[in-house]
């Protein structure tokens, strides 16, 4: 049940879905007039849903991309941002015929940067951004993928082929999470995504968060951040009493 912007939320007022779109879309726009003004607005990867193959489209709004795209757009805009990242996410949601959304996007909202894999150098702080990030079947290895990732961030940057980066920023996994020690801080961010999906009541055991994070870099190197989660009330699940 992703972010949904209320011209396109569900006509059936009441119901489970409607209910999860409202709460969330609405705590998205009291989140972001609290941080305003946003210089910077990283948006990290899978911007549309796709086609929904895996259920045959029968979980999806429309299955019309352009569509979907017009919803991402209206989300981005919404923050007033300065600057605006992008990062490209997993083909199955946002190239399943070889084309990329994340780029019609970006140059709907004029993003300085659409990219696979970005780093940005803000007050001297380097950030190593991306989409992906392995995931993990028990809830202690949270941490292994992205502690990962910073070590061969090490790598790369010991043959001058990458910037040595402060602060690795992952996606995908939709959980929120976060590691690292004095010389580095690793995020898996909440998603913009709530419960709902076919694949993951009957697949998948973790638990997810809906939310985003936010970071206040200041000249001087130093840094503070904040995750912000929002317990989804609509969509908690209920013991049946029998």
């Amino acid at each position: 049940m992703g972010l949904t912007p209320p011209k396109y939320q569900s006509q059936i007022k009441g119901k489970k879905y409607h209910k999860i779109q409202v709460e969330c879309w609405e705590w998205y726009c009291k989140k972001l007039e609290e941080l305003k003004p946003i210089d910077i607005f990283c948006v990290n990867g899978d911007l549309i849903d796709g086609t929904g193959d895996r259920s045959g489209g029968t979980e999806l709004i429309t299955t019309d991309m352009r569509e979907q795209r017009e919803m991402s757009v209206e989300c981005i805009k919404k923050a007033h941002a300065e600057t605006v990242l992008i990062t490209r996410g997993t083909p199955f949601h946002v190239s399943p015929a070889g084309q990329d959304a994340e780029d019609d996007i970006g140059k709907e909202v004029k993003a300085k940067k659409v990219e696979d894999h970005g780093w940005y150098n803000i007050n001297g702080v380097v950030f190593d951004v991306k989409h992906n990030v392995g995931s993990t079947s028990v809830p202690y290895s949270k941490g292994t993928q992205i502690s990962k990732d910073q070590i061969w961030n090490l790598i790369w940057a010991d043959y001058n082929d990458q910037p040595r980066a402060r602060i690795f920023i992952r996606s995908h996994v939709h959980y929120f999470f976060h590691c690292g020690d004095t010389q580095w801080l690793g995020v898996t961010t909440p998603a913009l995504m709530a419960m709902g999906s076919k694949y993951g009541a009957r697949r998948c055991v973790q638990h997810i968060d809906f939310g985003l994070v936010h970071f206040d870099v200041y000249k001087d190197g130093s840094y503070t951040w904040m995750p912000h989660i929002i317990p989804v009330q609509a969509q908690k699940a209920l013991a049946v009493k029998l």
